[in-house]
């Protein structure tokens, strides 16, 4: 029966505590992220490119991917939507910044053909370079040291005086800290009696002598004073000097009795500039609370919620013309709608004659990531260091020999040249010769010669297995122009896993395309990184983003085609 009852009070006890932690248990309200990826084509330098476009790829938002070429175009999709910044990225490290202008929808002229390719929808803006930080001086080790001074004597207390001359003849050291006692209210001759006189100025009191001592002013009591004599309109015309001094006024009562023409006088003298500042208090009256209620609905966006691109803010335009305008000092600085002075058109005012289009797929053709995030989030690199040139060589020879033995098989399938059939030799034996020949090694096949290549290494997350990338190609041309892209994964043993295996001709590409790899991107702003390719066809192409996780890929979005 006492074990019974022990354990009643231990569960009661238990519910206690629960029920205790439940009400103190705060949920948060989730995250709404709205992350948009693009990929940025260029031509020409980076800084200043000859010809330039951003091509639409994703849209997380309300937790789902969506296609950023199509979503929400009414008539421009809400990806391309003019102002929208995005964030020019290699591996996940700011580059840049692409502030759109405008954005196009092109209709391919062709179907074949570089030209063929122009299809879509396709954003347009200029390149700013990343705000440069300001240099910090460096600290120096001072040339004098510190020199600790002792006192007369090591017994010696902290002086406390009572006046000036006594603190100075305290001590020999002029630096020596002291205390001073504040003088008594009463002096030697007598006690002093504040002025009950009708005179407003209160009389100085001699409790320092330290012409440096903050003091506190207060305000005269105009309530003791006679409202015949005068006394309060001269002291209104003395309380403060200053025009610009911010005062408070009451809103005036009609049916106050005490309203008199001295009171009259003594409010309307305070201030006498037109432009000084007043702070005034609300009415009660209806029409005030109608007034705000009017200016308050004629906002244009009253929706917290309503999802928005990263666009350009007063703080960042302000920070953009820091190296290359000149900053004033004070106030004005504070205004958001200020104007700034710039060389050129603004982003806005910018038409297809000022940003010259990227057209067909040149040769010189470079390609990067842009993101475009609602929030401002930490860099997060996905790059992984080498260790030494010994790792990186062993990788590339793992990477290498996989490469050439899906070439080899994708050598042997029907679609593309067969191999030259070898006529089979028929052995005979004899027994009337013993004759020996010598053996013939069969020689080892020459390894297939592979060009532009070209290997990665990432790691998609945190603790995350190292994650290789390796693409090249054979020579020729026609079938016999080959690629090969590898994606493979490190399971923790020094084996690679292969993820992802793509060989093609460019005979064949309609078939298969071919896998170019972009760059590695955060999708969803959760910190792992997917791989985005393009898939490149015979005249059109697409982006697919793909994850890869324990060497195993999954395709998690694929664009529209071109055509």
């Amino acid at each position: 029966m006492r074990h019974t009852t022990q354990r009643i009070l231990f569960a009661a006890l238990i519910l206690s505590c629960s029920s205790t932690w439940a009400q103190m248990h705060k949920v948060a309200k989730p995250e709404q992220v709205v992350r948009a990826i693009g990929v940025y084509e260029w031509t020409g330098d980076f800084a200043k490119p000859t010809a330039s476009r951003l091509i639409p790829v994703s849209l997380f938002i309300d937790g789902k991917i969506e296609d950023a070429g199509i979503y929400v175009a009414r008539p421009v999709p809400f990806a391309l939507l003019s102002g929208n910044v995005y964030e020019l990225q290699t591996a996940g490290i700011d580059k840049g910044y692409l502030d759109l202008s405008f954005a196009r929808h092109l209709e391919a002229t062709t179907s074949t053909g570089d030209l063929a390719f122009d299809d879509g929808w396709f954003g347009y803006g200029t390149v700013k370079p990343l705000a440069t930080p300001k240099k910090v001086a460096a600290l120096k080790p001072s040339k004098t040291l510190p020199v600790l001074h002792s006192s007369a004597s090591e017994n010696a207390k902290p002086q406390i005086a009572t006046n000036s001359t006594t603190s100075t003849a305290s001590s020999d050291d002029p630096d020596r800290p002291t205390m001073k006692r504040r003088s008594s209210d009463t002096s030697s001759s007598g006690t002093t009696t504040p002025s009950t006189t009708s005179s407003t100025t209160p009389t100085p009191s001699t409790t320092s002598d330290d012409p440096d001592r903050p003091t506190m002013k207060r305000r005269s009591d105009s309530s003791t004073t006679d409202s015949s004599s005068g006394t309060t309109a001269s002291t209104g015309s003395t309380s403060d000097d200053d025009p610009d001094r911010p005062v408070m006024k009451r809103k005036s009562d009609s049916s106050d009795p005490s309203t008199t023409a001295g009171s009259t006088s003594t409010t309307s003298t305070p201030a006498d500039d037109p432009n000084r500042p007043t702070m005034h208090r609300s009415s009660d009256t209806s029409t005030s609370t109608d007034t705000a209620s009017t200016t308050t609905s004629s906002t244009p966006s009253d929706d917290p919620d309503r999802p928005t691109l990263k666009r350009h803010s007063a703080e960042d335009a302000k920070r953009a013309h820091d190296a290359n305008s000149v900053v004033g000092t004070g106030a004005l600085n504070d205004d958001p709608d200020r104007p700034n002075l710039h060389r050129g058109k603004p982003t806005s005012a910018m038409t297809d004659s000022d940003l010259p289009k990227l057209s067909g797929l040149p040769q010189n053709l470079h390609q990067m990531v842009a993101v475009s995030d609602a929030a401002n989030r930490d860099p997060h690199p996905f790059t992984l260091e080498w260790d030494d040139p010994t790792q990186h060589a062993a990788v590339l020879d793992k990477m290498q020999t996989m490469a050439r033995a899906q070439l080899a098989a994708y050598a042997k399938t029907p679609a593309t040249k067969a191999p030259a059939p070898t006529l089979a030799v028929k052995k005979t034996t004899t027994t009337t010769t013993a004759t020996t020949h010598p053996h013939h090694t069969t020689p080892a096949p020459v390894p297939i010669p592979l060009l532009d290549e070209e290997l990665k290494a990432y790691t998609l997350s945190y603790g995350g297995a190292a994650t290789y990338i390796y693409s090249a190609h054979t020579a020729g041309t026609g079938a016999d122009l080959r690629y090969v892209t590898i994606v493979a994964q490190d399971n923790g043993l020094g084996e690679l896993k292969p993820a992802i295996q793509n060989v093609t001709d460019s005979a064949h590409l309609d078939r298969t395309p071919h896998m170019r790899f972009v760059d590695v991107v955060d999708v969803e702003a959760s910190n792992r990184a997917s791989l985005l390719f393009e898939l490149r066809a015979q005249n059109a192409r697409q982006f697919g983003l793909y994850r890869v996780i324990a060497a195993h890929s999954e395709q998690i979005f694929l664009t529209g085609t071109t055509q």
